[in-house]
């Protein structure tokens, strides 16, 4: 079954520009934008370059600079920017640092640029020393290459290889990327250890730049020829969540098939995404470790992928040794793997130390079945958590594995827990500092932690105002969505409040006028009744901010 009506209350706080004045507008039949030339050499940290809506060629952006905390901004104006090419990229940008690139500038598009067609090459490049760019709000499909690449590749110039250079804080987040032919999102180089490249006549190893810094959250990625997502050389401060990845590794390419890509060099804890009937294996671990994989929810990893033939295995969760450091550790913890082709979670790394597996509901992987059937060596048994090496360290404490996904206690219409489910208060005591589950609801509620991706709250529903986390800005409940929902929302200054409801495609589909409210903490509720079931994406405009994510309606049973 194909669980896929319950997900994401998670939003992202970005900005919306409504209130920004056009200083510079770029026409839609610019194509190159340099900051070193007229008019562009205007722009100054903490402005805004404006895009006029519209088709359009490429875009070839260079040479801007923010400052710490005062970025760039490139806003689109007036509707939604459309870039169709027969060149070999959608956007380019080379040498630029603290900008944020955004498609929030018009209410009647929840993405503001799009991408839908390059004849030959990627959709967006983020290089030539480009470092703390965000990109938000980006629809991209028909690309015969990549959705967006993150990353300066090191070259003879030596400008860029690892002692010269570090990308710093790079942000991708509320984009839908569709049917790209290799990854979704490519960040980072992937040949951490480096590659030997001839260099005025002599062969030189050169490493390639890390990456300090790394968010990848809230993003749509579906039929990917490759990888979802792809993160390699993010050696520090990364984490990928909250991501919603489907149909992945389509071209069923040798080591290029998973949901993510946690590729070498890498260390990011990555949490809370649903990764569902993808060819490859749900999430895949080639990093350094000293990270943790944590409250994701992955389904049919692998099963699609030959599946007349069970030695091409495809598991929900695979660790290897790949770049590991010495002595780190790996803990994967309360994740739902549902149906995987092969293993539910492949741990073979032996040079991690004290590593955890605690936790996960792991349910039907399928070489269960391919063992009971004369495949010797190990038990049946050992599909649900598979350790090749008796050599590698591994506590495995508190998971539920089961056959039959009914016997979990998983509510009918998605994996939320129901009262007298085998997984409450049964999770193992070291949660590795984890204190929220899928929902971003928070972990314990009562005196134990839950086994899978979900903490059992009876009276989740009931949020209230003292019940919020101090950094709260906006919530919207229950998700999923039968008739209506409420957005509970905090006013910091008088502003017009604006809720708009968009479907996957980023296409308005109702808008709610809330009014101009003075400070203060706010609860409207909305109904949605008319609306088909679905996955749905809102935006919550409150003055110059404003709050996305997504929510499911689904049909009173």
């Amino acid at each position: 079954m194909f669980f896929i009506s319950f997900i994401f209350g998670c939003y992202a706080l970005v900005f919306s520009g409504q209130d920004r004045k056009p200083r510079i507008i770029v026409n839609t039949t610019t194509t190159l934008i340099d900051a070193t030339v007229a008019p562009y050499n205007q722009i100054l940290p903490g402005d805004t370059l404006f895009f006029q809506a519209g088709l359009r060629e490429y875009l070839l952006i260079r040479n801007f600079h923010g400052e710490t905390g005062n970025p760039v901004v490139f806003l689109n104006l007036n509707g939604a920017v459309i870039i169709d090419t027969d060149h070999h990229f959608g956007i380019s940008m080379v040498n630029c640092q603290f900008i944020k690139f955004s498609g929030t500038g018009s209410a009647d598009h929840f993405y503001g640029f799009k991408i839908q067609r390059v004849e030959a090459g990627g959709a967006m490049g983020i290089g030539g020393l480009s470092s703390d760019v965000e990109i938000d709000h980006f629809y991209i499909e028909n690309v015969p290459i990549g959705g967006i690449y993150a990353k300066t590749d090191p070259d003879c110039s030596f400008a860029s290889t690892r002692d010269k250079f570090t990308q710093y804080n790079t942000i991708i987040h509320d984009n839908n990327i569709v049917g790209v032919g290799n990854e979704g999102l490519y960040i980072g180089n992937s040949k951490y250890f480096g590659q030997v490249v001839n260099c005025n006549g002599v062969d030189t190893l050169l490493l390639p730049s890390l990456l300090n810094g790394v968010k990848i959250y809230n993003n749509i990625i579906s039929y990917s020829g490759w990888d979802g997502i792809q993160v390699s050389s993010a050696s520090s401060n990364c984490q990928i969540y909250d991501n919603l990845i489907m149909f992945d590794s389509q071209d069923e390419y040798f080591a290029q098939m998973s949901g993510i890509l946690l590729g070498g060099g890498s260390k990011c804890d990555c949490f809370n995404n649903y990764i569902t009937d993808g060819k490859g294996n749900g999430i895949e671990s080639h990093g350094l470790g000293g990270y943790r994989v944590f409250n994701n929810i992955i389904v049919n990893a692998g099963k699609t992928f030959k599946p007349s033939d069970s030695s091409q295995m495809k598991h929900g969760i695979y660790v290897t040794d790949v770049s590991v450091q010495p002595d780190s550790s790996f803990y994967i913890l309360f994740n739902d793997i549902i149906n995987p082709k092969s293993d539910g979670i492949r741990f073979s790394s032996t040079h991690s130390r004290h590593n955890l597996i605690a936790s996960n509901a792991i349910i039907n992987p399928g070489n269960f079945e391919y063992y009971e059937h004369g495949h010797t060596g190990f038990k049946g048994i050992d599909s649900f958590v598979m350790i090749p090496n008796d050599s590698s360290e591994v506590a495995i404490n508190n998971n539920y594995f089961s056959r039959t996904i009914d016997s979990a206690g998983f509510s009918p219409s998605n994996y939320s827990l129901q009262p007298g489910s085998p997984l409450i208060d049964a999770a193992y005591t070291d949660h590795k500092g984890v204190t929220f589950d899928f929902y971003h609801h928070e972990r314990p509620f009562g005196g134990r932690y839950d086994i899978g991706a979900h903490e059992y709250n009876p009276a989740y529903l009931d949020i209230s105002e003292n019940k919020l986390p101090s950094a709260f800005k906006m919530t919207l409940y229950p998700n999923p969505v039968q008739e209506r929902f409420s957005i509970h929302f905090q006013v910091n200054e008088q502003s017009a409040i604006m809720l708009d409801i968009y479907n996957l495609d980023g296409n308005p589909a109702e808008r709610s006028n809330l009014g101009n409210l003075e400070p203060g903490v706010y609860t409207k509720e909305i109904n949605v009744v008319n609306l088909p079931d679905g996955i749905y994406l809102y935006m919550l405009r409150v003055g110059n901010q404003s709050y996305s994510g997504r929510f499911v309606k689904i049909t009173r049973k």
